[in-house]
């Protein structure tokens, strides 16, 4: 990953004395806010290089990642160490947030292109098209929904976020091997969902 994606557009001051992201998930949990000041200066960076790869607008990347922050400091309570490492949550909560403004931003050209067509007429193959399309973005939606979490983080990063088997494994804090079973076990799962026959 290039230092200029990862770069935070303000300054950060890493503690020396900083402790592992577990052990400040701890004390951030229990409203300890140096802990806090802490485990900002060592995810920012990671949070905003994660965002501004799927945003790629650095601005909107800036305050989806101030967003994750806030996000981190009041649900730290919700975060189960049995679950995986607070860099993964962390990581996932940044990705899921990512996700949900490129599908805002969508919705939002979405509606603008629907009034300016709303005068035109829509050709029969067009709204054909457009159903089956979203049927099957639906049926996508569903079969991810059917992954364990572990195989819909790891195949959503890879396919939606665009990072290689090697990147998702560094940013889950996983072995490469354990990234590619899981990757390997949750697109077996998805072909069988969506009821693609091998050829």
């Amino acid at each position: 990953m290039s230092e200029e994606s990862t770069a935070l557009p303000w300054p950060v001051i890493v503690d020396a004395g900083s402790g592992t992201p577990a052990d400040l998930m701890a004390r951030v949990a229990r409203g300890d806010s140096a802990a806090f000041a802490q485990l900002y200066d060592q995810m920012a960076p990671r949070v905003y290089g994660l965002i501004r790869r799927v945003l790629r607008n650095p601005a909107q990347s800036e305050e989806v990642t101030q967003e994750v922050m806030v996000e981190i400091w009041r649900t730290a309570t919700r975060y189960d160490a049995d679950r995986g490492s607070p860099t993964s949550w962390i990581l996932t909560m940044a990705h899921r947030r990512a996700i949900d403004r490129v599908r805002s931003e969508q919705s939002s050209t979405d509606r603008e292109q629907a009034v300016a067509a709303a005068s035109s007429t829509t050709e029969y193959d067009e709204v054909a098209e457009t159903v089956t399309t979203n049927l099957e973005v639906e049926q996508v939606r569903h079969c991810l929904g059917s992954l364990t979490e572990l195989q819909r983080e790891s195949v959503t990063l890879a396919y939606y976020g665009g990072y290689s088997y090697r990147e998702v494994a560094e940013l889950l804090d996983a072995k490469l091997a354990t990234i590619k079973a899981r990757m390997r076990d949750g697109l077996i799962r998805l072909r069988d969902c969506l009821g693609v026959t091998g050829r």
